[in-house]
């Protein structure tokens, strides 16, 4: 196969964790939308989820009974390629909601297909950060760690962040444009990972 041509389709999603319920503005909203569109230029269609607006109970279960939101959101993340995680940084740490999916996701070390690979083997991730304070490699880092523990794969490059100078107010959101280190971040994460997923679609990881 020519993997310079490989228009393979696939399917994303992306999972903001900002604290505020919509309608709220959001950064991390933002920057979600950006990298949706940036995967697009590569055959990549999807949706956006914003965890707040929703129940997600508290656990480490598939399925945390009457009520629970994650159910549903869990049934898209398995019909997606690719899962993209977007966050802002909260004391130097990616924000609870962020760290509620991860705590859900742990329930796929529960889950294996036919032949005991984890249901998330066939499926890329990327993380987008932002914030107001340096600290975008520690929470990707955090999250890069706690995805690969759950099964998701990770190209080269599979974040993009803003971070603002210290002791000051703007958000990305309110910035006049975006900045070009930001946006080229954003198109090479889109890139990698889209190439990733088509790779993991076509030829799965060996049977555990």
């Amino acid at each position: 196969m020519d993997t310079t041509t490989d228009t393979t389709p696939l399917r994303a999603l992306a999972l903001v964790c900002t604290l505020s319920p919509s309608p709220k503005r959001s950064s991390s909203q933002l920057l979600a939308e950006q990298t949706m569109a940036a995967l697009a230029d590569h055959g990549v269609t999807g949706s956006v989820i914003r965890i707040a607006d929703h129940d997600v109970k508290p656990g480490v279960e598939v399925d945390m009974g009457e009520g629970d939101a994650w159910p549903a959101i869990r049934d898209t993340i398995m019909d997606s390629d690719i899962l993209v995680l977007s966050t802002p940084i909260w004391l130097g740490h990616p924000s609870s909601v962020a760290q509620r999916v991860l705590e859900r996701l742990d329930a796929e070390l529960g889950e294996s297909d036919d032949e005991g690979r984890m249901l998330t083997y066939g499926k890329a991730a990327a993380v987008c950060v932002v914030g107001n304070e340096d600290g975008a490699h520690n929470v990707s880092a955090d999250l890069f760690q706690g995805l690969n523990d759950v099964g998701f794969s990770l190209a080269p490059n599979a974040v993009t962040y803003w971070v603002g100078e210290a002791m000051q107010g703007t958000d990305y959101q309110d910035l006049d444009k975006t900045p070009e280190k930001t946006a080229a971040a954003t198109r090479t994460l889109a890139a990698n990972t889209a190439h990733l997923a088509r790779r993991l679609k076509s030829a799965p990881y060996p049977p555990s």
